[in-house]
Protein backbone atom coordinates (compact mmCIF):
# COMPACT_ATOMS: atom_id res chain seq x y z
CA UNK A 1 0.00 0.00 0.00
CA UNK A 2 1.50 3.28 -1.05
CA UNK A 3 2.12 6.63 2.21
CA UNK A 4 -0.46 8.71 2.76
CA UNK A 5 2.07 11.31 1.33
CA UNK A 6 2.55 9.05 -1.82
CA UNK A 7 -1.20 8.27 -3.61
CA UNK A 8 -2.01 12.42 -4.37
CA UNK A 9 1.97 12.81 -6.32
CA UNK A 10 1.62 9.46 -8.31
CA UNK A 11 -2.08 10.00 -9.05
CA UNK A 12 -0.95 13.68 -10.75
CA UNK A 13 2.16 12.45 -11.95
CA UNK A 14 0.87 9.11 -13.53
CA UNK A 15 0.03 10.66 -16.62
CA UNK A 16 3.47 12.15 -17.42
CA UNK A 17 5.28 8.92 -16.25
CA UNK A 18 2.93 6.21 -17.86
CA UNK A 19 3.50 8.53 -21.57
CA UNK A 20 7.22 8.34 -20.71
CA UNK A 21 7.60 4.97 -19.48
CA UNK A 22 8.51 3.44 -23.32
CA UNK A 23 11.52 6.29 -23.50
CA UNK A 24 12.49 5.75 -19.84
CA UNK A 25 12.28 2.23 -20.35
CA UNK A 26 14.24 2.40 -24.02
CA UNK A 27 17.12 4.49 -21.59
CA UNK A 28 17.37 1.84 -18.71
CA UNK A 29 18.24 -0.80 -20.40
CA UNK A 30 20.81 1.51 -22.50
CA UNK A 31 22.09 2.29 -18.85
CA UNK A 32 22.15 -0.98 -17.42
CA UNK A 33 23.58 -2.68 -20.80
CA UNK A 34 26.59 -0.07 -20.84
CA UNK A 35 26.88 -0.72 -17.37
CA UNK A 36 26.93 -4.57 -16.87
CA UNK A 37 27.07 -6.29 -20.99
CA UNK A 38 27.11 -9.83 -19.13
CA UNK A 39 23.14 -9.05 -18.60
CA UNK A 40 21.95 -8.46 -22.12
CA UNK A 41 24.75 -11.50 -23.05
CA UNK A 42 23.57 -13.72 -20.62
CA UNK A 43 20.46 -12.99 -19.00
CA UNK A 44 18.47 -10.57 -21.18
CA UNK A 45 16.56 -12.03 -24.30
CA UNK A 46 18.11 -10.15 -27.21
CA UNK A 47 15.39 -10.87 -29.36
CA UNK A 48 12.91 -8.80 -27.41
CA UNK A 49 15.59 -6.04 -26.81
CA UNK A 50 16.16 -5.88 -30.55
CA UNK A 51 12.40 -5.68 -31.22
CA UNK A 52 11.57 -3.64 -28.22
CA UNK A 53 9.31 -6.01 -26.72
CA UNK A 54 10.84 -6.56 -23.33
CA UNK A 55 10.84 -2.88 -23.10
CA UNK A 56 7.17 -2.08 -23.40
CA UNK A 57 6.36 -5.23 -21.03
CA UNK A 58 8.11 -3.41 -18.41
CA UNK A 59 6.57 -0.21 -18.71
CA UNK A 60 3.43 -1.96 -18.79
CA UNK A 61 3.69 -3.98 -15.67
CA UNK A 62 4.81 -0.50 -13.64
CA UNK A 63 2.05 1.49 -15.38
CA UNK A 64 -0.28 -1.36 -14.16
CA UNK A 65 0.83 -2.06 -11.19
CA UNK A 66 0.58 2.32 -10.06
CA UNK A 67 -2.92 2.23 -11.55
CA UNK A 68 -3.38 -0.48 -9.11
CA UNK A 69 -2.25 0.87 -6.32
CA UNK A 70 -4.06 3.63 -6.99
CA UNK A 71 -7.52 2.22 -7.74
CA UNK A 72 -7.53 -0.71 -5.39
CA UNK A 73 -5.11 0.20 -2.72
CA UNK A 74 -5.91 -2.84 -0.57
CA UNK A 75 -5.10 -5.61 -3.11
CA UNK A 76 -2.26 -6.30 -5.32
CA UNK A 77 -2.32 -7.26 -8.44
CA UNK A 78 -1.62 -11.34 -7.59
CA UNK A 79 -1.95 -12.74 -11.17
CA UNK A 80 0.28 -9.93 -12.65
CA UNK A 81 2.84 -11.02 -9.61
CA UNK A 82 2.81 -14.26 -9.78
CA UNK A 83 3.12 -14.22 -13.95
CA UNK A 84 6.37 -12.14 -13.75
CA UNK A 85 7.82 -13.92 -10.47
CA UNK A 86 7.58 -17.21 -12.16
CA UNK A 87 9.68 -15.75 -15.43
CA UNK A 88 11.92 -14.42 -13.07
CA UNK A 89 12.16 -17.46 -11.54
CA UNK A 90 13.03 -20.11 -14.20
CA UNK A 91 16.07 -16.94 -15.53
CA UNK A 92 17.43 -17.21 -12.26
CA UNK A 93 16.74 -13.73 -11.16
CA UNK A 94 18.28 -12.50 -8.23
CA UNK A 95 17.22 -10.12 -5.47
CA UNK A 96 20.40 -8.03 -6.12
CA UNK A 97 19.45 -7.47 -9.90
CA UNK A 98 16.46 -5.15 -8.79
CA UNK A 99 18.80 -2.77 -6.93
CA UNK A 100 20.74 -2.65 -9.91
CA UNK A 101 17.48 -2.34 -12.47
CA UNK A 102 16.39 0.50 -9.21
CA UNK A 103 19.89 2.64 -10.15
CA UNK A 104 19.17 3.05 -13.71
CA UNK A 105 15.32 3.54 -13.75
CA UNK A 106 15.68 6.44 -11.53
CA UNK A 107 18.23 8.14 -13.53
CA UNK A 108 16.67 7.34 -16.89
CA UNK A 109 13.09 9.40 -15.56
CA UNK A 110 15.18 12.21 -13.89
CA UNK A 111 16.89 12.49 -17.55
CA UNK A 112 13.23 12.07 -19.27
CA UNK A 113 11.35 14.05 -16.98
CA UNK A 114 13.90 16.55 -15.97
CA UNK A 115 13.02 18.80 -13.38
CA UNK A 116 9.45 17.78 -12.97
CA UNK A 117 11.33 15.05 -10.64
CA UNK A 118 11.10 16.86 -7.50
CA UNK A 119 12.12 15.37 -4.39
CA UNK A 120 8.29 14.32 -3.36
CA UNK A 121 7.95 13.18 -7.31
CA UNK A 122 11.31 10.65 -6.87
CA UNK A 123 9.99 9.33 -3.45
CA UNK A 124 6.51 8.16 -4.38
CA UNK A 125 7.65 6.39 -7.43
CA UNK A 126 10.11 5.14 -5.19
CA UNK A 127 7.75 3.82 -2.95
CA UNK A 128 5.87 2.17 -6.24
CA UNK A 129 8.64 0.38 -7.43
CA UNK A 130 10.03 -0.95 -4.17
CA UNK A 131 6.24 -2.22 -3.73
CA UNK A 132 6.41 -4.44 -6.64
CA UNK A 133 9.94 -5.09 -6.58
CA UNK A 134 9.61 -6.30 -2.72
CA UNK A 135 6.83 -8.23 -3.71
CA UNK A 136 8.33 -10.14 -6.18
CA UNK A 137 11.16 -10.95 -4.36
CA UNK A 138 9.31 -12.72 -2.41
CA UNK A 139 7.61 -14.68 -4.04
CA UNK A 140 10.63 -15.30 -6.42
CA UNK A 141 11.94 -16.65 -2.72
CA UNK A 142 9.04 -18.80 -2.37
CA UNK A 143 9.24 -20.40 -5.86
CA UNK A 144 13.22 -20.99 -5.04
CA UNK A 145 12.17 -22.63 -2.30
CA UNK A 146 9.64 -24.45 -3.72
CA UNK A 147 11.88 -25.88 -6.37
CA UNK A 148 14.81 -26.81 -3.72
CA UNK A 149 17.51 -24.59 -5.38
CA UNK A 150 19.28 -21.41 -3.77
CA UNK A 151 18.07 -18.39 -5.12
CA UNK A 152 18.97 -17.63 -8.44
CA UNK A 153 20.92 -21.02 -8.90
CA UNK A 154 18.19 -23.21 -11.15
CA UNK A 155 20.43 -24.66 -13.77
CA UNK A 156 21.07 -28.44 -14.28
CA UNK A 157 22.67 -30.19 -17.11
CA UNK A 158 20.28 -32.27 -19.02
CA UNK A 159 21.03 -34.97 -21.56
CA UNK A 160 18.81 -34.92 -24.89
CA UNK A 161 17.84 -38.75 -25.28
CA UNK A 162 15.65 -38.43 -28.39
CA UNK A 163 14.70 -35.65 -31.03
CA UNK A 164 12.37 -35.99 -33.28
CA UNK A 165 10.76 -34.22 -36.30
CA UNK A 166 7.11 -33.31 -35.62
CA UNK A 167 7.00 -30.96 -38.48
CA UNK A 168 8.87 -28.68 -40.90
CA UNK A 169 9.71 -25.79 -37.97
CA UNK A 170 9.01 -28.26 -34.53
CA UNK A 171 11.22 -30.48 -33.04
CA UNK A 172 10.54 -32.14 -29.95
CA UNK A 173 13.43 -32.76 -27.56
CA UNK A 174 13.08 -35.35 -24.65
CA UNK A 175 15.40 -34.55 -21.86
CA UNK A 176 16.69 -36.28 -18.66
CA UNK A 177 18.88 -35.63 -16.02
CA UNK A 178 23.17 -35.87 -16.87
CA UNK A 179 24.03 -37.61 -13.85
CA UNK A 180 21.08 -40.27 -14.06
CA UNK A 181 18.51 -38.50 -11.24
CA UNK A 182 15.35 -38.60 -11.69
CA UNK A 183 13.36 -35.46 -13.08
CA UNK A 184 11.43 -33.06 -10.39
CA UNK A 185 7.81 -33.17 -10.40
CA UNK A 186 6.04 -30.48 -12.33
CA UNK A 187 2.55 -29.21 -12.50
CA UNK A 188 1.04 -29.85 -15.66
CA UNK A 189 1.44 -26.47 -17.78
CA UNK A 190 4.57 -25.26 -16.57
CA UNK A 191 7.78 -24.59 -18.68
CA UNK A 192 11.26 -24.77 -18.15
CA UNK A 193 14.43 -22.42 -19.19
CA UNK A 194 16.79 -23.75 -21.86
CA UNK A 195 20.00 -22.05 -22.10
CA UNK A 196 22.74 -22.64 -24.92
CA UNK A 197 25.97 -21.41 -25.59
CA UNK A 198 26.09 -19.54 -29.28
CA UNK A 199 28.78 -19.09 -31.87
CA UNK A 200 29.78 -15.39 -30.38
CA UNK A 201 29.80 -17.02 -26.42
CA UNK A 202 26.46 -15.38 -25.55
CA UNK A 203 24.55 -17.82 -23.06
CA UNK A 204 20.94 -16.94 -24.15
CA UNK A 205 18.03 -18.31 -22.47
CA UNK A 206 14.14 -19.38 -23.80
CA UNK A 207 11.09 -21.20 -21.94
CA UNK A 208 9.78 -23.75 -23.43
CA UNK A 209 6.71 -25.70 -21.94
CA UNK A 210 6.77 -28.85 -20.88
CA UNK A 211 4.58 -30.81 -23.37
CA UNK A 212 4.10 -34.49 -22.00
CA UNK A 213 2.95 -36.08 -18.59
CA UNK A 214 4.84 -35.47 -15.08
CA UNK A 215 6.21 -38.08 -13.52
CA UNK A 216 8.00 -39.99 -15.52
CA UNK A 217 11.83 -39.87 -15.27
CA UNK A 218 12.29 -37.62 -18.68
CA UNK A 219 10.90 -34.37 -19.40
CA UNK A 220 9.53 -33.49 -23.44
CA UNK A 221 10.02 -29.94 -24.60
CA UNK A 222 8.21 -29.25 -27.71
CA UNK A 223 10.65 -26.03 -30.27
CA UNK A 224 9.39 -23.88 -33.13
CA UNK A 225 11.91 -22.51 -34.64
CA UNK A 226 11.75 -18.53 -34.97
CA UNK A 227 12.83 -17.28 -38.02
CA UNK A 228 14.78 -14.17 -37.81
CA UNK A 229 18.00 -12.88 -35.82
CA UNK A 230 18.10 -11.98 -33.54
CA UNK A 231 14.52 -13.46 -31.81
CA UNK A 232 15.24 -17.09 -33.20
CA UNK A 233 18.43 -17.37 -31.55
CA UNK A 234 18.07 -20.29 -29.51
CA UNK A 235 14.68 -22.47 -31.18
CA UNK A 236 17.52 -22.38 -34.80
CA UNK A 237 20.36 -23.28 -32.29
CA UNK A 238 18.81 -26.09 -31.32
CA UNK A 239 16.89 -27.14 -34.23
CA UNK A 240 20.79 -27.43 -35.91
CA UNK A 241 22.77 -28.79 -32.80
CA UNK A 242 20.61 -30.90 -30.40
CA UNK A 243 20.73 -34.29 -31.06
CA UNK A 244 20.86 -37.18 -28.75
CA UNK A 245 23.55 -37.62 -26.15
CA UNK A 246 24.11 -33.97 -25.91
CA UNK A 247 24.02 -31.98 -23.07
CA UNK A 248 22.36 -28.74 -22.56
CA UNK A 249 21.55 -26.19 -19.56
CA UNK A 250 17.99 -26.40 -18.02
CA UNK A 251 16.22 -25.23 -14.96
CA UNK A 252 13.32 -26.42 -12.59
CA UNK A 253 10.12 -26.13 -13.63
CA UNK A 254 7.82 -22.68 -12.85
CA UNK A 255 5.05 -20.93 -14.26
CA UNK A 256 1.48 -20.94 -13.41
CA UNK A 257 -0.61 -21.68 -15.82
CA UNK A 258 -1.21 -24.94 -14.14
CA UNK A 259 -4.19 -27.75 -14.48
CA UNK A 260 -6.44 -26.92 -11.15
CA UNK A 261 -7.57 -29.69 -9.07
CA UNK A 262 -10.92 -31.06 -8.78
CA UNK A 263 -13.55 -32.40 -11.42
CA UNK A 264 -14.74 -29.02 -13.03
CA UNK A 265 -15.22 -28.15 -16.68
CA UNK A 266 -12.51 -26.97 -18.57
CA UNK A 267 -11.63 -24.94 -21.60
CA UNK A 268 -7.89 -25.97 -23.34
CA UNK A 269 -7.76 -23.53 -26.08
CA UNK A 270 -4.44 -23.00 -28.03
CA UNK A 271 -3.15 -22.00 -31.23
CA UNK A 272 -0.04 -23.06 -33.33
CA UNK A 273 3.21 -23.88 -30.33
CA UNK A 274 0.51 -22.71 -27.62
CA UNK A 275 -0.87 -26.46 -28.12
CA UNK A 276 2.33 -27.53 -25.80
CA UNK A 277 1.59 -27.32 -22.50
CA UNK A 278 -1.97 -28.21 -23.48
CA UNK A 279 -0.62 -31.68 -24.50
CA UNK A 280 0.91 -31.68 -20.90
CA UNK A 281 -2.59 -31.40 -19.48
CA UNK A 282 -4.44 -33.76 -21.28
CA UNK A 283 -1.44 -36.57 -20.55
CA UNK A 284 -2.42 -35.94 -17.12
CA UNK A 285 -5.81 -36.27 -17.26
CA UNK A 286 -5.75 -39.39 -19.26
CA UNK A 287 -3.12 -41.12 -16.76
CA UNK A 288 -5.19 -40.32 -13.60
CA UNK A 289 -8.05 -41.16 -14.81
CA UNK A 290 -9.97 -38.01 -14.78
CA UNK A 291 -13.82 -37.87 -15.54
CA UNK A 292 -14.26 -34.26 -15.62
CA UNK A 293 -15.96 -32.95 -19.09
CA UNK A 294 -12.94 -31.25 -21.16
CA UNK A 295 -13.72 -28.96 -24.35
CA UNK A 296 -10.34 -28.94 -26.17
CA UNK A 297 -9.91 -26.25 -29.25
CA UNK A 298 -7.08 -25.80 -31.57
CA UNK A 299 -6.14 -23.31 -34.03
CA UNK A 300 -3.06 -23.52 -36.84
CA UNK A 301 -2.33 -22.77 -40.44
CA UNK A 302 -2.44 -26.18 -41.84
CA UNK A 303 -2.59 -30.24 -40.82
CA UNK A 304 0.91 -30.01 -41.57
CA UNK A 305 2.05 -27.55 -39.77
CA UNK A 306 0.15 -28.54 -36.23
CA UNK A 307 3.34 -30.31 -34.15
CA UNK A 308 1.42 -33.41 -32.37
CA UNK A 309 -1.86 -33.34 -34.14
CA UNK A 310 -2.23 -37.05 -33.58
CA UNK A 311 -1.44 -37.14 -30.32
CA UNK A 312 -3.95 -34.45 -29.58
CA UNK A 313 -6.68 -36.51 -31.06
CA UNK A 314 -5.39 -39.83 -29.06
CA UNK A 315 -5.65 -37.72 -25.86
CA UNK A 316 -8.80 -36.30 -26.20
CA UNK A 317 -10.16 -39.16 -27.29
CA UNK A 318 -9.15 -41.20 -24.52
CA UNK A 319 -10.92 -39.18 -21.98
CA UNK A 320 -14.96 -39.68 -21.06
CA UNK A 321 -15.93 -36.47 -21.79
CA UNK A 322 -13.27 -34.88 -23.90
CA UNK A 323 -14.82 -33.15 -27.03
CA UNK A 324 -12.00 -31.48 -29.69
CA UNK A 325 -12.74 -28.67 -32.03
CA UNK A 326 -10.34 -27.68 -34.85
CA UNK A 327 -9.49 -24.79 -37.09
CA UNK A 328 -7.34 -24.69 -39.91
CA UNK A 329 -6.77 -21.41 -42.15
CA UNK A 330 -5.94 -23.89 -44.88
CA UNK A 331 -7.79 -26.42 -43.61
CA UNK A 332 -7.60 -29.22 -46.71
CA UNK A 333 -10.00 -32.31 -46.39
CA UNK A 334 -9.01 -33.09 -42.96
CA UNK A 335 -12.49 -32.20 -41.25
CA UNK A 336 -11.39 -28.85 -39.30
CA UNK A 337 -13.46 -26.01 -39.60
CA UNK A 338 -11.68 -23.39 -41.77
CA UNK A 339 -10.57 -19.70 -40.51
CA UNK A 340 -10.09 -18.75 -36.99
CA UNK A 341 -10.51 -20.48 -33.31
CA UNK A 342 -14.35 -19.35 -32.70
CA UNK A 343 -15.39 -20.09 -29.36
CA UNK A 344 -19.10 -18.48 -29.35
CA UNK A 345 -20.11 -21.09 -31.37
CA UNK A 346 -19.79 -24.12 -29.12
CA UNK A 347 -21.81 -25.61 -26.30
CA UNK A 348 -19.28 -25.10 -23.53
CA UNK A 349 -19.83 -26.42 -20.32
CA UNK A 350 -21.45 -24.39 -17.39
CA UNK A 351 -18.46 -23.01 -14.88
CA UNK A 352 -15.57 -24.20 -17.00
CA UNK A 353 -12.19 -22.91 -16.36
CA UNK A 354 -10.89 -21.85 -19.24
CA UNK A 355 -7.01 -22.01 -20.14
CA UNK A 356 -5.77 -20.68 -23.46
CA UNK A 357 -2.09 -20.00 -24.76
CA UNK A 358 -0.72 -19.26 -28.25
CA UNK A 359 -0.04 -15.71 -29.70
CA UNK A 360 -1.95 -12.67 -28.59
CA UNK A 361 -4.03 -11.45 -30.94
CA UNK A 362 -5.58 -15.23 -30.56
CA UNK A 363 -5.62 -14.71 -26.25
CA UNK A 364 -7.28 -11.20 -26.93
CA UNK A 365 -9.76 -12.82 -29.44
CA UNK A 366 -10.39 -15.93 -27.39
CA UNK A 367 -10.70 -14.48 -24.13
CA UNK A 368 -13.22 -11.62 -25.42
CA UNK A 369 -15.46 -13.67 -27.03
CA UNK A 370 -15.98 -15.84 -23.53
CA UNK A 371 -16.21 -12.45 -21.67
CA UNK A 372 -19.19 -11.72 -24.27
CA UNK A 373 -20.67 -14.83 -23.83
CA UNK A 374 -20.74 -14.68 -19.84
CA UNK A 375 -17.75 -16.28 -18.61
CA UNK A 376 -15.84 -14.28 -15.56
CA UNK A 377 -13.13 -12.97 -15.85
CA UNK A 378 -11.32 -14.62 -12.82
CA UNK A 379 -12.18 -17.92 -14.98
CA UNK A 380 -10.10 -16.99 -17.99
CA UNK A 381 -6.62 -17.89 -17.36
CA UNK A 382 -3.24 -17.56 -20.31
CA UNK A 383 0.33 -17.86 -21.12
CA UNK A 384 2.04 -15.59 -23.47
CA UNK A 385 5.07 -16.88 -25.31
CA UNK A 386 7.25 -13.98 -24.39
CA UNK A 387 7.39 -10.49 -23.23
CA UNK A 388 3.47 -10.19 -21.49
CA UNK A 389 2.61 -7.38 -23.40
CA UNK A 390 -1.13 -7.36 -22.69
CA UNK A 391 0.04 -6.12 -18.73
CA UNK A 392 -2.44 -3.79 -17.44
CA UNK A 393 -4.86 -3.85 -20.43
CA UNK A 394 -7.04 -7.00 -18.79
CA UNK A 395 -10.30 -5.77 -17.53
Amino acid sequence: MLSEQAVPVVRATLPAVGGALDEITERVYGRLFAARPELLRDLFNRGNQANGEQRRALAGSLTAFAVALLDHPDVRPDVMLSRIAHKHASLGVTSAQYKTVHEHLFAAIVEVLGDAVTPEVAQAWDEVYWLMANALIAREAVLYQEAGVAEGQVWRPMEVTERREETADTTSFVLRHADGTPTPAFRPGQYVSVRVTLPDGARQIRQYSLSAAPGRRQWRITVKRVDGDPAGEVSSWLHAHARAGDTVQVSAPFGDLVLPAGDGPLLLASAGIGSTPMLAMLHHLGETGSTRPVVVVHADRSPASHAHAAELRRLVDALPQGTLHLWYEEPGDSGARPGRADVTALDLPAGASAYLCGPLPFLRAVRGDLIGRGTAAADIHYEVFGPDLWLGHES
